[in-house]
């Protein structure tokens, strides 16, 4: 008899609260004004069902092709990893080979190049900005 009680006032108290809840939200609906009414009444009269289902062909859309970038992302990575020439051509050890080519590293000198027109321009020399 307890729980029949306990049930009862449950849904009593459910009934209530939705009942509190739905009068304060359809009190936000009410216009209070001519021109407001007016316009609710055409917002009430336009069929708003496509919209929804506009939206669910662009969200199809968009995770078509988020789903296919992905997936091609994925392919050419696993690829990337596989045997093929042209990727053993690209990990190559270039600094042993490059090493191999040059005799002396102590014998490499550098050259610096002056652009003496530049300086003609009034542009910053290269001493006074070391300076």
């Amino acid at each position: 008899m307890a729980s029949v009680t306990l049930q009862n006032f449950t849904q009593a108290l459910e009934e209530a609260f939705r009942n509190t809840f739905i009068n304060y939200i359809n009190s936000w609906r009410v216009n209070t004004t001519i021109e407001e009414n007016m316009l609710q009444g055409i917002l009430d009269a336009e069929n708003l069902n496509y919209v929804i289902l506009y939206l669910m062909v662009m969200i199809g859309i968009f995770s078509f092709i988020v789903v296919a970038i992905l997936v091609s992302t994925v392919k050419s990575k696993r690829q990337e990893h596989s045997n093929d020439p042209y990727h053993q051509y690209i990990v190559d050890d270039w600094d042993g080979k490059t090493k191999s080519h040059v005799l002396l590293q102590d014998d490499l000198k550098a050259t610096i190049h002056e652009n003496a027109g530049a300086k003609s321009k009034g542009s910053p020399s290269l001493a006074s900005s070391v300076g």
